[in-house]
């Protein structure tokens, strides 16, 4: 059954119709356009999907709605372009599907952490996959958007 929910979204206030267990992701990108959280695994463990919530790092695939009301919900899109331009520096992204979710996290990372080491940053992404074998390229967009906004 479809209601009315209420949510924020990039600094947002948004409202969509869908039942209240559907997945966020689905919401995000069916509803509200935000493409850059992809699919992925469909169950968590990838990390494809990853938005912050509250400013902490979450899959979406997995999250239903009604655990994100009134939440402040932040996408790849709604990040400080900062983040994405160290990535772009780096070559950071190869195929790329796995960036936006690696976005989030580095974010999250920096949110806690504005000085990480690579270690820090290895520890904060290895719950995300990449099949590409762009991991330094990705660690060391990390370490260089510390230094542009530390």
């Amino acid at each position: 059954m479809s209601e009315r929910v209420s949510l924020r979204v990039n600094g947002r206030t948004v409202q969509v119709d869908a039942a209240a267990d559907t997945p966020l992701l689905h919401v995000l990108r069916e509803s509200l356009g935000l493409v850059g959280a992809r699919f992925g695994c469909g169950e968590g463990a990838c990390g494809a999907c990853r938005v912050l919530v509250d400013g902490r790092s979450q899959t979406a695939c997995d999250l239903p709605l009604w655990a994100v009301e009134g939440r402040e919900i932040t996408t790849v899109e709604g990040l400080d372009p900062a983040l994405a331009e160290a990535f772009e520096a780096e070559q950071a992204a190869q195929c790329g599907y796995c960036s936006a979710g690696m976005l989030i996290g580095a974010a999250a990372l920096l949110r806690e952490t504005p000085r990480p080491d690579a270690g820090q940053v290895i520890a904060a992404l290895d719950d995300h996959l990449c099949r590409c074998g762009a991991h330094p390229r990705i660690v060391r967009a990390v370490l260089r958007a510390a230094g542009a906004t530390g």
